[in-house]
């Protein structure tokens, strides 16, 4: 296996520095609300996951129930955060510019908050056509469900099992490899904590890098190993 059919690239915490963002955002409101929990706590345990499936995560954990509203008091906060805060992660914009197949971005995040994003960052251009989310009408479930991936895959004509994702958290993960996907783990957000690379990989990431530079050579050495 020498050359991927498809590399998909995760977007908040992989290609742009967001989850730092919306998981203070995302903590304050849940703390307001009677459970407290810092950004720090939530980005490490729930990352990857759509507010409302951390809601729900939340309530059956500790049984503190929460209005249905804070769902879209969270969008909102988050998107307003975003449009002003949200970076590039160093080096993200040369990594995807250097696959040469097909590339393409699979997220949790809504249509309209990766529009947001993609676009202030700039990294848009390089995803035009190819950016899937997992809160669009053709995908049924979230990640960790594999739904958005097997999308992605038949949208981009590719194989799963000759597709590598770039993922930056454990449900990300699950999603990945339950699509039959081979996946490498990313911890160069200023989310990323200690540990955050074994966690990756006890997940079932393959490797894990910490900085873009080192991205090209290690899905090149990939690409040439298979079990199969």
């Amino acid at each position: 296996m020498t050359q991927p059919d498809l590399v998909i690239f995760d977007c908040d915490g992989v290609l742009v520095d967001s989850e730092v963002i919306a998981a203070r955002v995302e903590a304050e409101l849940l703390t307001e609300a009677g459970y407290e929990i810092s950004g720090e706590e939530l980005s490490e345990v729930y990352a990857g996951l759509t507010f409302k499936d951390i809601m729900l995560r939340i309530e059956e954990q500790s049984q503190i129930p929460f209005q249905a509203s804070l769902i879209g008091r969270a969008e909102e906060l988050v998107d307003r955060r975003l449009q002003a805060e949200v970076r590039i992660i160093e080096g993200a914009r040369e990594a995807a510019a250097s696959v040469s197949g097909k590339r393409c971005i699979c997220s949790n995040s809504k249509p309209g908050r990766l529009d947001i994003m993609l676009t202030k960052t700039m990294l848009l251009p390089l995803f035009k056509g190819s950016v899937f989310s997992s809160c669009g009408k053709e995908v049924m479930k979230p990640k960790p469900a594999p739904d958005v991936f097997l999308h992605a895959a038949a949208a981009m004509d590719a194989d799963p099992a000759n597709t590598f994702v770039i993922e930056d958290s454990v449900h990300g993960i699950a999603g990945a490899k339950a699509a039959g996907m081979r996946v490498i783990g990313f911890t160069g957000a200023a989310h990323s904590y200690p540990g955050h690379a074994d966690v990756l990989t006890e997940a079932g990431a393959e490797t894990v890098i910490r900085r873009w530079a080192d991205f090209r050579s290690v899905l090149l050495a990939l690409s040439e190993w298979s079990d199969a």
